[in-house]
């Protein structure tokens, strides 16, 4: 059940195209988005990638206007790397257009269902959150 909720999620998503970004890209403007600024190493980390790989997506990013550089006022030989005006205004225009397909399924669900899912979808959240930020184990390290 649970994969096919995340695929029909994905198929939803899908209908609100990311164009002009790919999928390694959005999660570039995300990473940036959530740290308000990172240098390449970093963000290549975030990635999983390698910093050259990393250079050449942040390029294709820059070339769009969908990422600004900036030179570390701590570090003159660390590049800084953010989002840019357009960067920041191309995911929230995502967000509403992933928002609004979610919500045309949300109101074909009942009131109760609806709550239910809202709970549900809090605690994956916050358990989510903890694994991600604090390194709690994986799932299959996890005994039952």
């Amino acid at each position: 059940m649970t994969s096919t909720a995340a695929e029909l999620l994905e198929v939803l998503w899908g209908r609100a195209s990311t164009e002009p970004v790919s999928a390694s890209r959005l999660r570039a403007l995300l990473i940036l988005e959530h740290h308000g600024g990172v240098n390449l190493r970093t963000l290549a980390d975030g990635l999983a990638s390698t910093p050259p790989s990393t250079s050449r997506l942040c390029d294709r990013l820059r070339a769009a206007d969908f990422v600004e550089r900036a030179v570390s006022p701590s570090d003159r030989r660390e590049v800084r790397l953010r989002l840019s005006r357009r960067g920041h205004a191309f995911l929230t225009d995502l967000r509403a257009r992933r928002q609004e397909a979610l919500q045309t399924v949300l109101d074909h669900m009942p009131a109760a269902q609806r709550t239910a899912l809202r709970q549900g979808l809090e605690a994956f959240c916050d358990a989510a959150a903890a694994q991600i930020h604090n390194g709690a184990p994986d799932s299959e390290s996890q005994t039952a």
